[in-house]
């Protein structure tokens, strides 16, 4: 979604602040007691550029059970919030209750604070998310609700259509080719959540038992760390491999206030989490930068654990050892740098995905490499 958002200012560790503000909003939108389906969640900021068009997709969903859309306004300053209205009462014609509520501020609260307050005051069983960008296919809702009703644990995604068509090409045809396995194993990239956000649909239970998305504001990986929170409480990912969202690529997008660094360091500290900690040794595919930024960045248990970089590149195997000069001890750490065929798994792989012209993926097949038992992809 859109998005100039302004920071919380909170210094607490991003994955100690939970999301338990509340902020008073006005909201209207029939409540008539009938059972819903599904709840379509819509953050709003700003949006006015493409909200007809976003409105117009979820009116024709050819899903025939209960359905309603939940918008939260995050205090935009253009006509969203008019445009929002306008619509009430075509939804309301088609028997899809609209629920639109939010706040005037001059400060929006953020992405995750929005997606809450949506959440909060919907009904249904099964949530949809929805950025106000992007553009649902007719059979999104319905496709999606049978695959979460036969998968209540899940986060479940779908392929995307980006569109200017050739934006972000290697990160489009990343979320569209990775297989079943490789929904789990390639959470650790710095491509983020293995489904993207815009496409994920899941059971409220599912969502409560997470819990709710971090509400820090501008610069937060919200979708990052409730992923994370998922796979931690042993929730499943799973796409539907079909289209089922045109995934619009603009300047002002939500994703472009991340900091990397603060990627960086969520993705590091899972890794050691869900992988490291099972592993008493292990190797760093790429004796450059990034696999000697990885290195420090690690725990000094886990830098203990590196047994060797490997690379391909003869000039870094001849030099024959990485030294550690930052570290505080003494003699410091002298780590071996092989060539990939000299050294032994499992491999931490801080080459960049689609980069090499397929060279580091025959590299791996030549070994004869499991993914997820042998190595992990971490770049």
């Amino acid at each position: 979604m859109s998005d100039t958002r302004g920071s919380s200012g909170d210094s607490e560790p991003l994955s100690k602040r939970l999301c338990t503000a509340s902020a008073s909003h006005e909201r209207s939108g029939p409540t008539d007691g009938v059972s819903v389906a599904v709840s379509v969640i819509m953050p709003v900021f700003n949006a006015s550029d493409w909200l007809d068009e976003c409105l117009q997709a979820v009116l024709e969903q050819d899903f025939t059970d209960r359905m309603e859309l939940s918008v939260y306004d995050d205090g935009s300053t253009d006509n969203s919030r008019e445009l929002l209205e306008r619509w009430r009462q075509r939804f309301e014609d088609r028997g899809r209750p609209m629920l639109i509520s939010g706040h005037s501020s001059s400060s929006p609260r953020g992405v995750g604070f929005a997606k809450n307050q949506a959440v909060r005051q919907s009904s249904g069983r099964f949530l949809c998310f929805q950025d106000a960008d992007d553009i649902m296919r007719p059979q999104r809702v319905r496709l999606q609700y049978e695959a979460a009703s036969a998968n209540p644990t899940a986060i479940v995604g779908c392929k995307v259509c980006r569109v200017p068509e050739g934006s972000t090409e290697r990160y489009t045809r990343w979320i569209n080719s990775l297989s079943p396995e490789q929904l789990l194993t390639q959470v650790y990239t710095s491509h983020g959540p293995t489904v993207i956000m815009p496409t994920w649909f899941c059971s409220r239970d599912w969502f409560e038992k997470v819990g709710l998305f971090d509400e820090g504001g501008k610069g937060v990986p919200e979708d990052l760390l409730f992923f994370y929170q998922s796979l931690r409480r042993g929730g499943h990912v799973i796409r539907v491999d079909e289209c089922l969202l045109v995934y619009r690529y603009h300047e002002h997008a939500a994703t472009h206030s991340v900091l990397e660094e603060t990627i960086w360091s969520l993705r590091v500290h899972f890794l050691q989490e869900r992988v490291l900690s099972q592993w008493k040794s292990f190797t760093v595919w790429n004796a450059g930068k990034q696999g000697r930024r990885l290195y420090r960045s690690l725990s000094s248990t886990n830098q203990k654990k590196v047994k060797a970089f490997c690379d391909v590149d003869e000039n870094k195997i001849q030099k024959g050892f990485y030294t550690y000069e930052e570290s505080k001890e003494r003699p410091k750490p002298r780590i071996p740098v092989l060539h990939f065929t000299n050294a032994s798994p499992p491999f931490i792989v801080c080459v960049k995905l689609d980069m090499t012209e397929g060279v580091l993926e025959e590299n791996l097949r030549s070994l004869k490499l499991k993914e997820g038992l042998h190595y992990y992809h971490f770049s």
